[in-house]
């Protein structure tokens, strides 16, 4: 049994603000299968210490990057979790990353660095006896954990994981100081990027593996146009990169089971889901596929091409139902958009169980990314038979299979993708899937093949099990 520390900004059920968390709440489970044990070490946020219950304090610090901390452990929602208590750095009002006002915390870097500090003790020390073979990071928030693991002498193989390359956490090189850095490793080959500290960076160079979420993103990553600075070193470490596709909890996205919604298990038991989905954003009947979309309201997501292309789908007699919340100038055009036509409607904000309900309910998920590199939400879609039309790119390229006529043909499409990312592919695009609704044998074959579509974490953690198992001979 290979004991892994995963080292992470968010997990989920615990706190979450994207992908990231689901994926980290869901890996113990899936390696236990493998037999592996996973402990994972998250900040002690305000908003998750009231949901620890029981906690035991397994080792103390008298200056934790500016302040008295405790490491806590636990068992919570079957996770077993090792805490950092730190008040100073993490019990605020406002969000994880950044204060109510959307600016980001200006002690993210020590907040952050305080994390991968206390990693670099647990693998070198242990918590309460318990000691990990393998450190697995995530994004630049556990970047600098190798740094901190050579400072201490300690050889535990690190596993870094890019969810998303776009967000580097650099910082002045005034800070090596503050952040317990070691000056002479300050340079190109190491975590010095353009003059300042880049935390990703030193993630991506004292890693011993790199993974990223998807086979596409990974390659699409040694690319100036996806790499965002990075594509050099990762280049210079391609045999260490691979490409792991994530997976969904199956036991809470599951139509068969699912509290929130009408459940079923064939795509003919979403049509009452449909109709109460219709009622809750005040749609009528219509002729064409009811659309949903979940997501950030960014033009990463591709948020400025759809409300381009809307008129190939709302001219089609198709629907779309949102909810996001994200750039204001996005928000006010869909609002807009929807005050203007009688079948689209818009709710700004975040709601997990009217997400559920909108995936039962829709005949399609729309999932237009600028780029993608793995993504949920076209999974949650396959598994409930809400067929996805996606951008072709990182994981949305990986997972659904497009209807090509050799496709259709074969019988084994399960949405439709479109390329280049632009709004004219993207309204050729949803014509098409206008097009192909209208073909009721069509679309139920699409439907029952989407729901028979591997999407949980079986594969996938076999494949860090193995990685695991290189490392630790």
């Amino acid at each position: 049994m290979t004991q892994i520390l995963s080292v992470v900004s968010e997990c989920a059920p615990l706190i979450k603000t994207g992908g990231l968390a689901d994926v980290a709440g869901a890996l113990p489970g899936a390696l236990a299968e493998h037999g592996d044990h996973m402990s994972v070490l998250l900040p002690g946020y305000r908003a998750i210490m009231g949901k620890l219950g029981k906690t035991k304090v397994v080792d103390t610090f008298r200056d934790l990057f500016g302040g008295k901390a405790r490491l806590l452990a636990c068992n919570a929602y079957g996770l077993d979790l090792l805490i950092v208590d730190a008040p100073h750095l993490y019990d605020r009002d406002g969000g994880i990353y950044g204060d109510a006002a959307g600016q980001d915390w200006h002690d993210n870097p020590e907040r952050f660095a305080a994390l991968c500090y206390v990693a670099a003790l647990i693998a070198k020390d242990g918590a309460g006896g318990w000691i990990p073979d393998v450190v697995h990071g995530h994004d630049w928030q556990a970047g600098l954990t190798p740094e901190y693991l050579a400072a201490q002498g300690v050889k535990t193989p690190f596993v870094f994981t890019i969810h998303n390359i776009a967000f580097h956490g650099n910082t002045g090189g005034e800070r090596l100081g503050s952040l317990r850095l070691d000056p002479a490793r300050f340079n190109a080959d190491q975590f010095e990027f353009w003059g300042h500290i880049s935390a990703l960076k030193a993630g991506l160079a004292g890693a011993d593996r790199i993974t990223t979420v998807s086979q596409t993103y990974a390659r699409e990553l040694l690319t100036p146009e996806f790499g965002i600075g990075m594509d050099g070193i990762l280049r210079a470490r391609q045999s260490d990169l691979s490409g792991i596709v994530n997976g969904i909890d199956e036991a809470v996205w599951n139509p068969a089971t699912d509290p929130n919604i009408t459940t079923y298990k064939a795509p003919s038991g979403k049509a009452a889901n449909k109709r109460a989905l219709q009622k809750t954003f005040g749609l009528g009947k219509s002729d064409g596929p009811l659309c949903v979309l979940i997501s950030r309201l960014t033009e990463q997501k591709g948020i400025d091409l759809l409300i381009q292309a809307l008129p190939a789908l709302l001219g089609n007699g198709g629907q779309l139902a949102l909810l996001g919340s994200g750039a204001p100038d996005l928000e006010v055009a869909l609002l807009e958009a929807a005050a203007n036509h009688p079948n689209m409607a818009v709710k700004i904000g975040y709601d997990e169980p009217l997400s559920h309900q909108m995936i039962a309910g829709g005949d399609a998920i729309l999932v237009p990314s600028r780029f993608e590199p793995c993504g949920l939400t076209q999974l949650y879609g396959l598994r409930y038979g809400t067929l996805p039309l996606v951008s072709l790119t990182g994981g949305l390229a990986d997972t659904v299979i497009n209807a090509s006529p050799a496709a259709l043909s074969a019988g084994v499409a399960t949405g439709v993708q479109f390329h280049p990312i632009t709004a004219q592919a993207l309204s050729d695009a949803l014509t098409t899937l206008c097009a192909l609704y209208a073909q009721p044998d069509t679309w139920k074959k699409m439907q029952r093949n989407a729901m028979k579509h591997a999407v949980g974490w079986d594969t996938s953690a076999a494949k860090y099990h193995a990685i695991y198992a290189e490392l630790t001979p």
